[in-house]
């Protein structure tokens, strides 16, 4: 991965409100707000810090008072110096963490009956899901003489994509879309497509588990930018772009995976801008696109051939049906095309009709699922604040899943002790590089109000049986169940 030099001003934005009127000497506190945003995940790890002197005159205080809170991290591990280069942020080794086994090699991990599933952000299929597959199955014979084989797609369903988009303003023909084996999949030909091993790559962060693992494996050098509170931190994303120049950027614009924010129309027209100016591939994700609360994303823009769109049927009708689209300019479905082969070839026809029938069926079944997934949300919100009161989330926009901070960096212990009181969850740290977001965990609200009930009761037995006085420094990624 690439080191990521700080902006000085996000930085500063970042730190807000680290001058406390405690008695503290200003060291100390401003080493405390660093260390925090490190352990949070706001600073990505490896990222080189501004300057002492730079840092001070931002900060309006005196270089001595930044060089002896550096001095107080770099002693705790938490900054290492690598003399010509500057000061970088880390992570302190704990070699007698409980993540040893995990780190040391893959775990097998085969849950007892009973346990309540709270990794994977997913929805049980419903009646619409398997009446499509009936009608599908009716459209099947046409389609048997043929040789099966639909490295495109089939035309049906190109044209039913295509003119989606169109109507929400976006003029799309069926050859500018291409069927995938879900977002994922697009995304897989899409890498091998258009990068090549040592690329650059600018991502969120945190970000979607699956898809930065695709990068990896792509031999892409990643750039994570934090987000914040709010959502994304436009000035470090535009500036991350215009110094280190990816070959491709990947976003989660609506709603983002895993704090459910959606990018603002104004704001993804600038990534798409900034991306142009260097020659970049941006990557939009609409996988999450159709599971609102209140109001719809903005609607698609055609920024130009540099933007590729991914779409998918997993997460608003059913995860067990792995149909998904790439929609791009003719140019770069051709270079897709022409690569598919060494990977797949093609998507099942069955499955494609089935996700015809869905996008061609009565949207009521879809936005009563929406109306369903608002509901499980505030109700899951509710049962953490009544049992844990001390953990803090908030209403996403949509999606499927909640984005909790915990009072302490203890997500991969609390991820290791849950299974014994009968639920799985997802540590912060699956959705960051390096070991980021420990003091985080994604819940999603997807099961229906009688298991997340259970589920949080289960957690707050787990919480409360933590050993508070083991060590709770975060360690790297450790290897853990898929999360979908």
């Amino acid at each position: 991965m690439r080191d990521t030099l700080v902006n000085a001003a996000s930085l500063s934005r970042q730190l807000d409100g680290w001058r406390r009127p405690d008695g503290e000497p200003a060291y100390r506190r401003l080493a405390e707000a660093l260390r925090l945003i490190i352990l949070d995940g706001r600073l990505s790890l490896n990222a080189r810090l501004p300057g002492e002197r730079r840092l001070a005159a931002t900060l309006g205080v005196s270089r001595i008072t930044v060089s002896a809170a550096l001095d107080r991290l770099r002693a705790d591990g938490f900054i290492v110096s690598r003399t010509g280069a500057g000061s970088f942020t880390a992570l302190p080794a704990s070699p007698a963490s409980p993540l040893a086994n995990y780190l040391n090699g893959p775990m097998q991990r085969v849950d007892a009956p009973g346990v309540i599933d709270m990794a994977s952000a997913a929805m049980a299929a419903d009646e619409q899901v398997h009446a499509a597959y009936a009608r599908a199955l009716e459209a099947l014979p046409a389609y048997l003489p043929g040789p099966g084989y639909e490295p495109v797609g089939i035309e049906a369903l190109r044209r039913l994509v295509a003119d989606r988009y169109s109507d929400e303003g976006m003029a799309t023909t069926a050859q500018q879309v291409v069927v995938t084996a879900g977002a994922l999949g697009g995304l897989a030909l899409l890498l091998r497509a258009a990068t090549r091993p040592g690329d650059r790559a600018v991502v969120e962060h945190p970000g979607y588990p699956h898809a930065l693992d695709a990068l990896i494996q792509a031999g892409l050098a990643l750039s994570p930018v934090a987000m914040t509170p709010q959502g994304w931190d436009m000035d470090g994303m535009l500036a991350a772009i215009a110094r280190v120049r990816p070959r491709l950027i990947y976003m989660i614009g609506a709603h983002h995976n895993p704090t459910g924010h959606v990018l603002s129309a104004q704001d993804e027209a600038a990534v798409a801008a900034a991306a142009a100016r260097v020659g970049a591939t941006l990557v939009l994700d609409d996988s999450l696109r159709e599971l609102w609360f209140d109001r719809p994303a903005p609607p698609p823009v055609d920024h130009g051939p540099h933007v590729v769109r991914l779409g998918s049927t997993s997460k608003p009708y059913w995860g067990g049906l792995r149909v998904g689209w790439l929609r791009a300019h003719v140019e770069v479905i051709d270079a897709v095309v022409r690569h598919r082969p060494s990977l797949d070839l093609g998507v099942p026809v069955m499955e494609q009709l089935a996700a015809a029938m869905l996008l061609t069926g009565d949207p009521a079944p879809l936005h009563a699922r929406r109306r369903l997934l608002a509901r499980r949300e505030a109700h899951l919100r509710a049962r953490l604040a009544e049992h844990l009161p001390q953990w803090r989330t908030r209403r996403p926009d949509g999606g499927l899943s909640l984005w909790v901070e915990l009072p302490r960096p203890d997500g991969v212990r609390l991820a290791i002790a849950a299974p014994d009181q009968g639920v799985r969850i997802a540590p912060g740290v699956r959705f960051g590089i390096n070991g980021a977001f420990d003091r985080f965990i994604r819940l999603p609200f997807s099961r229906d109000e009688t298991e997340l009930d259970l589920a949080v009761v289960r957690l707050a037995a787990a919480w409360q049986g933590l050993d508070r006085s083991a060590p709770r420094q975060p360690t790297p990624e450790p290897l853990l169940p898929a999360v979908f």
